[in-house]
C-alpha cells in the first residue's frame, strides 16, 4: 500500500498562514502536518508517499526531502494547483500501482483514524465522523444499502446514514481503473475547478465503497483561522 497526498493548493481562506508557507506545512505542537501524515503512515508499515505539490513547492521539499520518518517520498506537480483539487488527482492517476490511500494533506488526527481505514475490512473504504451533521461546508459520506452512494457538500434526498467525511479514500488497486473513469468524465468536459469528492459518483455507482466510523476520536479539517485555534485548544491535547 502507498499514500497519494493532495497538497497542491493555495489555501486562500487561510490566508493569513498560507501566504508564508503551504498550509500541510502549518505546525502543531512543533510538527507540520505534513511529518505528522508520514509519522502516521510509517508506524502503519507504508513505506511509499507521492505528493502532489504545486503552491510553494519547493518548500515542501525541502521540509520531507526524499525520506522522511521511514517513507520514501516521490512528488508530482500540478501547475494547475489554483484549479479544482481534482486536478491533483487526475494527475496523481499514474501513481495508482498499488493499493492505494488518497489523502487531503489539511487534517490534524488521531493515529486510530487511520489504523481503522488501512486496516478495515472493505477493500475499498472512507471514514465517517457519524456524530457530525451538515451544517455549511461539511463535505459529507453518504450511505444508503451499506454502500457508500456520494461524497459530496450536496446531500441527496434519499440516504441511510450520513457523516462528514475526513478526507482520506482507501482504493484497492484492482478498481483504480474505476477510479481513474470516474474522473475521466469530468476531465473530458474540462470542469477542472471542481474537488475530486464530485468526481467519484461513477465510481461509487461502480464499486462497491464501504466506511469506517470514526466518531468520537480528535480530528479537524484545517480550512480557517478558527480551524487553527480549534486545533491547538481542542484536538492537539488529545493527540499528545
Amino acid at each position: 500500500m502507498k499514500a497519494v497526498i493532495l497538497a497542491a493548493g493555495v489555501g486562500k481562506r487561510l490566508w493569513t498562514m498560507t501566504q508564508h508557507r503551504p498550509k500541510c506545512l502549518i505546525e502543531f505542537g512543533g510538527r507540520s502536518l505534513l511529518l505528522r501524515y508520514l509519522d502516521a503512515l510509517a508506524g502503519l508499515g507504508i513505506r511509499r508517499a507521492t505528493v502532489v505539490v504545486g503552491y510553494k513547492q519547493e518548500m515542501i521539499r525541502a521540509a520531507a526531502g526524499s525520506t522522511c520518518c521511514g517513507v520514501a517520498v516521490t512528488y508530482l506537480v500540478n501547475e494547475q494547483y489554483h484549479r479544482g483539487s481534482i486536478s491533483s488527482l487526475w494527475l496523481a492517476r499514474t501513481e495508482l500501482d498499488d493499493d492505494a490511500l488518497i489523502m487531503d494533506a489539511d487534517v490534524l488526527f488521531h493515529r486510530e483514524i487511520l489504523r481503522r481505514l488501512v486496516h478495515s475490512p472493505w477493500p475499498n473504504a472512507l471514514l465517517m465522523d457519524e456524530t457530525v451533521k451538515q451544517q455549511g461546508e461539511e463535505c459529507m459520506v453518504v450511505v444508503r444499502g451499506g454502500r457508500v452512494i456520494a461524497l459530496t457538500k450536496k446531500m441527496p434526498s434519499q440516504y441511510d446514514v450520513a457523516g462528514e467525511g475526513v478526507g482520506f479514500l482507501k482504493v484497492r488497486h484492482g478498481d483504480t481503473q474505476h477510479l481513474v473513469n470516474s474522473l475521466k468524465g469530468y476531465v473530458d468536459r474540462g470542469l477542472w475547478d471542481m474537488e475530486y469528492e464530485d468526481g467519484l459518483l461513477e465510481f461509487f455507482q461502480d464499486v462497491r465503497v464501504g466506511h469506517e466510523k470514526i466518531g468520537g476520536l480528535p480530528w479537524i479539517e484545517i480550512d480557517f483561522p478558527e480551524d487553527v485555534a480549534r486545533a491547538e485548544r481542542e484536538i492537539l491535547p488529545k493527540l499528545e
